[in-house]
């Protein structure tokens, strides 16, 4: 026998359960709404940026009349590895140690479960504040992109952490098993817990990804405009939505702005494909 219903059958059962049919009728909406707006952005941002990428646009250095893209591209991909070198690790012995080692009902853990998600609801200006008033004055790192990538490792850690604790979601029998086979703690927390929870954990790497790519308040008044490649990371440097920011406000290169958003949106999509290669990859294994 057929699991599916057939029309005749959802008719009946809507008119029985109207409210069933609101809800389908909303959620349908709602699915629709979403992906329309989706669509309608992308399209936007091809249709007004692809007919003005030239091959000025990336060329090596900067200047008023091409307005390449290509030291903001370099900075972009730095400040990203940064930002992840110094924030994913502590995100994750962060979750770890809440998640394993903390015990249950611990006053403490729910401490910073509370200002985690706190700080993953303050404004990235703010963000941007703190890290110029600490980094770039306090410490004396000036506009730099080291400074721009330690502010933005603090605003993504709460996100690292709180994806992290899908660790919560592996099964306590993946921890029995092991256990039973004579495994100690550590070595079951990172050869059996942690890498069942990957897809998670990866799923929070790309959002962070994400906010970084996409960042300008905090980066403004960490490291700086400047539209060049610094020689290292105690230099200043814009990223590409830095870069597309400043070229939107100055009024003079929206066509410029408008290919730099699609070169920020193909860049979003290649990491988008390859990390979910690279979850697929690793769940199969």
């Amino acid at each position: 026998m057929s699991n599916k219903m057939t029309v005749k059958d959802r008719l009946k059962t809507y008119r029985k359960h109207p409210g069933s049919f609101l809800v389908m009728l909303l959620v349908m909406l709602g699915a629709l709404l979403t992906f329309s707006v989706l669509l309608f952005l992308i399209a936007y941002i091809l249709i007004n940026g692809v007919p003005h990428i030239k091959l000025s646009l990336f060329e090596w250095n900067y200047t008023s009349e091409n307005a390449s893209v290509v030291p903001a591209l370099i900075n972009t991909i730095v400040m990203t590895i940064l930002s992840l070198l110094i924030a994913v690790p502590f995100g994750i012995f962060s979750a770890i140690f809440l998640v394993e080692y903390s015990g249950k009902g611990n006053k403490f853990v729910e401490v910073i479960r509370l200002t985690t998600e706190t700080l993953s609801g303050i404004p990235s200006i703010v963000y941007g504040l703190f890290g110029m008033l600490f980094f770039v004055n306090t410490l004396d790192w000036g506009f730099s992109i080291l400074a721009g990538a330690f502010t933005l490792s603090i605003m993504i850690l709460p996100l690292i952490m709180r994806t992290t604790e899908a660790l919560k979601s592996v099964p306590d029998s993946y921890r029995e098993g092991s256990f039973g086979l004579g495994a100690g703690k550590l070595r079951t927390v990172f050869r059996i817990v942690l890498p069942s929870a990957v897809p998670g954990i990866l799923a929070g790497v790309i959002l962070a990804i994400g906010r970084i790519v996409g960042e300008t308040a905090a980066l403004i008044y960490t490291a700086g405009t400047v539209a060049k490649v610094p020689s290292s990371v105690f230099g200043s440097g814009r990223t590409l939505a830095v870069h597309m920011y400043n070229l939107s406000s100055e009024g003079l290169y929206m066509n410029q702005a408008y290919a730099t958003a699609v070169v920020l949106l193909l860049i979003v999509l290649v990491i988008n494909a390859v990390s979910s290669f690279i979850a697929k990859r690793i769940t199969k294994g």
